[in-house]
């Protein structure tokens, strides 16, 4: 029984996706001579002659792995910066916008380096930077990377050029995965639960940790393998760079809570060393905060602050980020920290190395997600609509002429689109607007309107022929929404859409455009999955549990139904009351009806290998690990009204019958 409910919570908490390789090289095309015209005009409008990042990013090396290559425990290929040897040309190919080429080669300088005595940086082993602080009796580490595999590797790196102290603490900075998931490669958890090992994070860091791989986890991990180009191959028509750091690294999340929660903006001495925190709540991240080290004179910054322009909205999903806020955090660093700072880190990227420059980085990123968000404000103010926003915000040329404020991961377009949602939703207030034809049904009855397929198609090439791509992707999208079988419409929809990507500075935008371009060639690219995340599944709130049962209730079985269930979680004394009515699916906690249904008891440990595919629920009853007292049926049937949601839904073509 229930085989269903066995596999619907698999992308519900922190379930890992690899993906195969796409050798879309062989099928890709090149460049035209309008993309690449376009390209060769970036040379013209950006101050490539400044070369300074380089010298930063590569001042005090001390070492890396051959390749940076790094296996895990199985041997598994977890990173590997051999792929993106291509890099090493200076000029970047015509299938490459030169400013993103730039910030590619940037994030392929990789290794270990020093930011001043006692202090050093793991760069480019994973999305995220690993900080290493010596200490009085052993090692800081800051933010381990996305994997134990990466993280491991990043540590023993470090070890062969210092010396061998154990770590006494780990800090992570915020709460998303790239500066947590590696934690169990630098320590391990019965050290931490011994008291060998403090570990410290912001406020409200594991709500927020675990939240975002719940609710909307399963939607949010298909759209990130278009925001990060999950599958591409490394190349120069291929990937090139995330933006915010060279890829993802490969592997199973792990999570070891924390010890202690550190206090807003407090001052703490962590094995002899003085740090000063400034939280960031509600920025970046949910949950964040950056931190002071006297004795340095180095501040971190986390994420608040990076080498380019970070997502207000990600284009993977996400709550819209508070732009405005964003902006005054980094002023307060600003004010608390910067005449007493030598040196710049953050948690991804590169060091600034002098005050001078400390200043005007702060000031330029303090400056350019408020103007962002004011000058987004002002022109909704006005009446204009996402649309024309961002096609007409530009930044003022004083930013723009910054690298530090370039689109390499956020966009100006979709991030003022972004600040527009989170004051205005999705409404733009034209009634015609209001109730719109679902999108396949416009989508067909658009192309009747405008000749049919055959007239849309002759009409497309020329537009493409012209170096119209943008027009001509938004068209094929509607025609491959009429009619998916449509092979001309998704081959033209994937050349507009390569070309695009071809000129994208944004590596999210390239990536998006061409993992679109391989699904319209190709179909969907499969996914394996990894398994469930076991820390994450120990670290689960039960009630983000019921709350992640009742998004996936199916109305149509539910229809009719009224259960009312009593769950109780007996070893962590948690009782909740679940009510199933108007197919909807509510629960209250501490609270048992004596009039239930059926009653079900169980330890922690049973639901977690449930989840973990490690047995089923009707395994455990039989096994008597789970006790049910009423109408077995009632618990069964409550269980088989969950749907699973498919990993790998489509996202170029219709989802769900064809017209």
């Amino acid at each position: 029984m229930l085989p269903l409910f066995k596999k619907a919570m698999l992308t519900a908490f922190g379930a890992g996706l690899l993906f195969p390789m796409i050798a879309q090289a062989e099928t890709s095309k090149p460049a035209t001579d309008v993309t690449a015209q376009l390209n060769q005009a970036v040379l013209n409008e950006l101050p490539f002659s400044d070369t300074r990042s380089f010298e930063d990013a590569r001042r005090g090396f001390l070492g890396a792995l051959p390749d940076g290559r790094v296996l895990d425990n199985e041997g598994h290929v977890a990173w590997d910066m051999a792929p993106y040897a291509f890099l090493q040309a200076d000029a970047a190919p015509d299938s490459v916008n030169p400013s993103l080429w730039r910030m590619a080669q940037l994030n392929a300088i990789h290794g270990l380096f020093e930011v001043v005595e006692g202090m050093y940086q793991v760069r480019n082993m994973d999305l995220s930077n690993m900080t290493i602080i010596e200490g009085d009796s052993g090692l800081i580490i800051i933010d381990p990377l996305l994997t134990p595999a990466t993280a491991s590797a990043g540590l023993e790196l470090y070890y062969q050029h210092r010396s061998r102290k154990p770590v006494v603490a780990v800090l992570y900075t915020h709460n998303h995965a790239d500066h947590f998931g590696g934690v169990k490669g630098v320590v391990n958890e019965e050290d931490v639960r011994a008291g060998k090992v403090r570990i410290y994070a912001p406020e409200g860091f594991m709500e927020h940790a675990i939240a975002e791989n719940v609710i909307a986890g399963n939607a949010m991990t298909r759209r990130a393998t278009y925001q990060f180009g999950a599958g591409l191959t490394p190349g120069v028509r291929g990937h090139v760079d995330t933006g915010l750091g060279k890829a993802l690294g490969s592997g199973g999340l792990s999570l070891i809570a924390p010890t202690d929660t550190v206090p807003d903006n407090a001052n703490l001495t962590i094995d002899g060393i003085e740090i000063d925190f400034q939280m960031a709540h509600g920025t970046e991240a949910e949950s964040e905060m950056m931190m002071y080290f006297p004795q340095f004179r180095v501040l971190n910054t986390a994420e608040i602050t990076s080498q380019h322009l970070h997502n207000i909205y990600t284009i993977r999903g996400a709550a819209i980020r508070d732009a405005s806020s964003w902006s005054r955090f980094i002023d307060k660093v600003l004010v608390r920290f910067a005449d007493r700072t030598d040196i710049l880190v953050a948690q991804h990227h590169w060091p600034i190395w002098n005050p001078e420059d400390i200043t005007h980085f702060l000031e330029v990123q303090r400056d350019l997600y408020k103007y962002i968000h004011d000058q987004t404000v002002r022109m909704m103010n006005r009446g204009m609509l996402p649309g024309d926003i961002a096609e007409n915000l530009q930044l003022p040329e004083s930013l723009n002429q910054e690298w530090s404020a370039r689109g390499y991961y956020g966009t100006v377009s979709h991030n003022a689109r972004g600040v527009y949602q989170r004051y205005m939703g999705w409404y733009d207030a034209n009634p015609a607007n209001l109730n719109p034809l679902p999108p396949r049904e416009e989508s067909r009855r658009t192309i009747d309107y405008m000749g049919g397929e055959a007239e849309v198609l002759r009409k497309a090439r020329e537009d493409f022929a012209d170096g119209d791509y943008r027009w001509v992707a938004s068209v094929m999208r509607d025609l491959v929404y009429a009619n998916p079988e449509n092979r001309e419409a998704r081959e033209l929809g994937a050349d507009a859409l390569e070309q695009l990507g071809y000129q994208a500075e944004a590596g999210t935008w390239r990536s998006a455009y061409l993992v679109g371009a391989h699904e319209l060639r190709h179909g969907l690219i499969t996914p394996k999955h990894v398994g469930l995340q076991p820390d994450l599944m120990q670290a689960l709130q039960i009630s983000m549990f019921f709350d992640s049962m009742a998004v996936r209730i199916d109305p149509e079985k539910a229809a009719g139904e009224h259960l009312v269930i009593n769950w109780s979680i007996t070893d962590q004394g948690e009782d909740y009351r679940l009510n199933l009515q108007n197919a909807t699916l509510t629960h209250r906690s501490g609270e048992l009806d004596e009039r239930a249904h059926a009653s079900v008891s169980m330890h922690r440990a049973v639901l977690d290998n449930i989840l973990l595919q490690k047995t089923s629920f009707p395994e455990a009853v039989e096994s008597g690990e789970i006790q049910v007292e009423g109408a077995v049926d009632a618990f069964f049937g409550l269980l088989q009204m969950l749907e699973k949601p498919p990993a790998n839904f489509s996202i170029i073509e219709p989802v769900g019958e064809k017209p």
